[in-house]
């Protein structure tokens, strides 16, 4: 599946035919601000004991990939008709392994993939194969929780503290909010590491991000938050808006990876629609190579 065109695709990996529809449209708002289009990705398994491993990957795919086959026709059929949709089979040993395929041949300029919310223990923080496409995917990625769907939009909220996430983050709410005439909600937090004055520079480098972005401009507002528990604030705020696009971080202990501590507890307690947003540039830095290092093989 190489990429033999100058557009970048934005993929969305879908394995579930109930999750498509919140998937396809996310990652059709993007493609509809830049001017671009969807991929739609499904992934065949062929693991090592499998019969299917004596077979290339197109027999398989031609023979053996009805299911998959079926799963991407269902995500096809609640694509939005204003925006180019296509659609791909990857044939790989692992879920997260055939998605990075994907992204890497076709030069990908964003995925959009979903999470499920399960109450149980696990040393992954979104799980095994989300964990590992934040990990090692180059493009920019977007973590969006299933089963936590706005019924509408008029307000996201978008809070901010810097790093280099915040770009990503900006461009899905902007993306959203121009499809949804609804408003970017800037917020920044006071607290014991943060003091108004770099509170309101985190403010004012989302909304400059946000002049770059692409799609038509949007409407805005920003708060700054003085003091206060960050979570318990950030629920409260939560709770006038319909959607919470979070940039991950790097607070709390480095074993919980890119996902940041606040906007993982955040996501569990709140019942909006959650977007956790990850810079494609982040991969293979400094900062990636030493979480590495400080995480199990998989």
């Amino acid at each position: 599946m190489p990429n033999t065109s100058t557009e970048r695709p934005i993929l969305v990996a879908v394995a579930n035919p109930d999750h498509a529809p919140q998937l396809v449209r996310t990652a059709s708002d993007l493609a509809r601000a830049s001017d671009g289009f969807v991929r739609i990705v499904s992934v065949v398994i062929k693991s090592h004991d499998s019969p299917f491993s004596v077979y290339s990957d197109e027999t398989i795919i031609d023979r053996y990939a009805g299911n998959s086959r079926e799963l991407l026709d269902s995500a096809l059929a609640v694509a939005p008709d204003d925006v180019r949709v296509d659609d791909a089979l990857v044939v790989s040993r692992s879920v997260a392994d055939g998605v990075r395929t994907a992204v890497e041949e076709t030069d990908a300029r964003a995925l959009v993939v979903g999470w499920e919310d399960r109450d149980r223990r696990t040393d992954a923080v979104l799980g095994s194969t989300i964990d590992r496409l934040l990990e090692r995917v180059p493009c920019d990625l977007y973590v969006e929780r299933i089963g936590h769907e706005a019924d509408g939009v008029d307000s996201i909220l978008l809070p901010v503290a810097g790093g280099p996430h915040v770009r990503p983050a900006v461009d899905v709410a902007n993306a959203i909010a121009a499809r949804n005439d609804a408003t970017v909600s800037f917020c920044s937090i006071v607290d014991d590491d943060t003091d108004s004055r770099t509170a309101g520079d985190s403010i004012e480098q989302a909304m400059t991000y946000l002049e770059d972005a692409p799609g038509p401009p949007v409407r805005t507002e920003s708060t700054v938050y003085d003091g206060g528990d960050v979570v318990e604030t950030l629920l409260e705020a939560a709770t006038d808006h319909d959607i919470v696009v979070f940039g991950a971080t790097r607070q709390g202990a480095l074993h919980r990876r890119l996902v940041g501590s606040i906007p993982r507890t955040v996501t569990r307690r709140t019942d909006r629609t959650v977007i956790l947003a990850r810079d494609g540039d982040a991969v293979g830095g400094p900062v990636i190579r030493q979480l590495r290092r400080l995480l199990p093989a998989p």
